[in-house]
């Protein structure tokens, strides 16, 4: 489970340009970037130049670079705030000689605006978490299952213990919150944040009231948007926006809110959607940021309350939609009520069993998700 879904582009990418790599905190984003530089990516390497370590944080400073390493990482250096300017420097001096890699858990893409002094001297990836696919290239109900119950982070994936990952969900929610979010932003409100993310599990799956939110913490509908927002940059959740138009009287405004580690959901039909949310959203950001597409993940929902989960778009014009189902049933009725009305080529309807069927009435094909990743090869 080392060799990431990733690997080949960076490595492409290296030759000329730098390599900027965000995701979330304990995403395996250091491990990865160490396996660029050695067979083992456990071992501790010169090339490697962490801001948080008193040490490095003054070879940075510096611009001190480890001599005879042909490629060097920076991790979390965006914590200092003239970052760009720093590699900017570094890059234009041995770009011919030396790659770089730049890693960080707050949203590098983010918070690289407010300057462009690094246009077209980088590539930037968003690592996610382990998949299906990427934890084997033919998963079963099995693999399914262990991502289900314990997430795609890979500590918690790999012991595959209860124990080990009600304690690892506990410190990881608090090292972001009392670290990274520390590090990040101006936020006096960190208790708020933890009530605010305690309770966000619970909203899951349906679209997301601001309005109940700021009532419930008693704080403006401002607020609550600007704290949402904070838990995008630091990869804890992300929403998605409606899609659709007026001939099917499409909700407008109404995002819906999942979470980058699913395991923190406790209902299971619920983690469930919130898993292949974060395979759909994956496989958008791998297109994005290997081949350049603009893609786009939103969902199906009208004011009559029909709803399909999720479409994927491809440079604004749909590829497929996906219902998600934790049983082997019939395509929901609202697959064939979308189908009939807008023009999205192809609708899913995945589950959890073992059934494979299509249904020309609705135009919905039903199938095992096992079966939905490998078909459509999501990384």
């Amino acid at each position: 489970m080392t060799s990431r879904y990733i690997k080949k582009s960076v490595d492409t990418d290296l030759a000329d340009k730098m390599v900027f790599i965000g995701g979330p905190r304990q995403v395996g984003k250091t491990t990865f970037a160490l396996s660029m530089l050695t067979a083992n990516p456990h071992e501790s390497s010169p090339a490697y130049l962490n801001w948080d370590a008193p040490a490095d944080r003054e070879a940075i400073l510096s611009a001190r670079i480890p001599a005879g390493q042909p490629r060097i990482i920076f991790d979390e250096v965006h914590k200092y705030a003239k970052w760009r300017n720093l590699m900017k420097g570094l890059f234009d001096k041995n770009h011919s000689t030396i790659s770089f890699i730049v890693t960080g858990s707050a949203r590098l893409d983010y918070y690289r605006k407010g300057g462009d002094s690094l246009q077209g001297r980088y590539h930037y990836y968003r690592l996610h978490p382990f998949s299906a696919m990427e934890c084997n290239a033919q998963p079963d109900r099995d693999h399914i299952g262990q991502l289900l119950r314990f997430g795609g982070f890979p500590e918690p994936l790999t012991k595959g213990t209860e124990r080990f990952h009600r304690r690892w969900l506990r410190e990881n929610s608090e090292r972001i919150l009392y670290d990274d979010l520390r590090d990040m932003e101006r936020v006096r409100e960190i208790t708020m944040l933890e009530l605010l993310l305690h309770h966000l599990p619970a909203c899951v799956g349906s679209p997301l009231s601001v309005n109940s939110l700021a009532n419930l913490l008693n704080v403006n509908h401002n607020t609550i948007e600007h704290w949402l927002t904070i838990f995008g940059r630091l990869y804890i959740s992300y929403r998605i926006a409606p899609f659709g138009s007026k001939r099917i009287r499409a909700v407008k405004k109404e995002k819906k809110l999942y979470f980058w580690d699913w395991s923190r959901i406790p209902n299971t039909g619920v983690r469930f959607e919130n898993m292949v949310a974060g395979n759909l959203l994956k496989y958008c950001h791998f297109m994005e940021d290997t081949e350049g597409y603009s893609m786009e993940l939103r969902y199906l929902r009208d004011i009559d309350k029909r709803e399909v989960d999720f479409v994927v778009l491809r440079d604004g014009h749909p590829e497929f939609a996906v219902e998600c189902k934790s049983g082997e049933r019939e395509p929901s009725p609202a697959c064939r009520y979308f189908r009939e009305r807008t023009n999205i080529p192809q609708f899913y309807q995945v589950h959890l069993g073992t059934l494979d069927f299509g249904n020309a009435l609705t135009g919905t094909r039903v199938l095992p998700f096992a079966t939905f990743c490998r078909e459509l090869s999501l990384p």
